[in-house]
């Protein structure tokens, strides 16, 4: 339920640091919502108070500094310390990955491995590669020992030669079985050759099967979110580039200050356009260069908490997580693309 501090609980916060889960709590909020950024925001402001860097867009795991509201810099002031602060779309020691992409990682998120025992009937496993819309099932002994695997290739070779129909006469023995900790790159001609692999843990044991579908599956959830961060990028260089000053460029961008839109990471367009960041200049600014967009339609809030979402799921699957983006992070990243193209039609 909703709570607003007292004001002496607020003033109490000035010079102290806080994340954004706790801010949250102590206003009885669950999420950084929208409606959520206001009330704070506007708590803060009443109480002389603001956070550095900003509550509304920083990253969840960063610390809010509590501090006085700065007054108005004089017009002609440097703007340094503003810019620099919140800098996260450079990546830190460490984001990209540190070792081999391996077999097993490509089994995070899958369900478990389904096999059969050697003494099944043949009429279970298609059925069971019916049921579960599978194209190979293997065939294994008490986890560890392979017998073959059954394909519908193989089944129909049964029924070409007259075999009799049992499970054996339908097993392929040139099995392709890849250790989980090999480099999963190395597999890939045997994938393409095979259509799968068998994976086999260190203990001995069977742990899944990687086909050529969940490559694609896997490619086009991986990197689906980085072709659509790199449209958000292309777009909203193509329409900030034709009304945004230099100088307001020069005033977000950290080192090289070229005042070119496509010098810009996606943490400077969250300052570029954020009305309610601290520093009261680059919020005077940012003022006017929503005012130079013309898009009267858009809420400015709502479009700068977005923007901020982008740049965080940018972070994130910068770092190369085997886990996918989660689907209501992609939905987040489809939405917000399909605003820029109703707003940015041609590219």
């Amino acid at each position: 339920m909703t709570q607003t501090p007292s004001a002496p609980d607020i003033a109490a916060l000035k010079g102290k640091s806080i994340h954004v889960k706790e801010l949250l709590t102590l206003f009885g909020l669950r999420n950084r919502d929208d409606q959520a950024v206001l009330l704070v925001g506007q708590a803060l402001k009443d109480a002389g108070l603001t956070t550095v860097p900003s509550f509304a867009t920083c990253g969840h795991g960063i610390p809010l500094h509590i501090q006085v509201q700065e007054t108005i810099a004089p017009a002609d002031a440097v703007i340094e310390s503003e810019a620099d602060e919140g800098e996260e779309d450079d990546l830190p020691a460490g984001a990209l990955p540190q070792q081999a992409l391996k077999v097993g990682d490509m089994l995070v998120g899958k369900g478990g491995f389904v096999s059969l025992e050697p003494t099944a009937q043949l009429s279970t496993a298609t059925y069971l590669m019916r049921q579960h819309g599978f194209s190979q099932l293997p065939v294994v002994a008490s986890t560890t020992t392979l017998h073959g695997v059954v394909t519908w290739s193989s089944v129909v070779k049964v029924y070409e030669t007259n075999k009799s129909l049992t499970l054996a006469n339908a097993l392929e023995t040139d099995v392709p079985v890849a250790e989980e900790q090999h480099d999963f790159f190395s597999i890939l001609p045997r994938i393409s050759e095979k259509g799968y692999v068998l994976v086999r843990g260190s203990d001995g044991a069977f742990k899944g099967i990687v086909t050529a579908s969940d490559i694609t599956e896997r490619f086009t959830v991986t990197a689906r979110p980085f072709f659509m961060v790199g449209e958000i990028e292309l777009r909203l260089r193509k329409c900030l580039g034709t009304v945004i000053a230099p100088e307001a460029i020069k005033a977000v961008q950290k080192f090289k200050k070229t005042g070119l839109v496509a010098d810009l990471t996606l943490g400077a367009y969250v300052k570029l356009l954020d009305c309610q960041q601290s520093n009261n200049q680059l919020r005077l600014r940012a003022e006017q260069n929503w005012a130079d967009l013309k898009w009267d339609g858009v809420d400015r809030v709502m479009f700068v908490h977005q923007l901020a979402q982008v740049r965080d799921i940018r972070n994130r699957i910068a770092h190369f997580d085997p886990q996918p983006l989660p689907e209501v992070k992609a939905e987040d990243l489809r939405k917000f693309v399909q605003l820029l193209r109703d707003y940015v039609p041609d590219l």
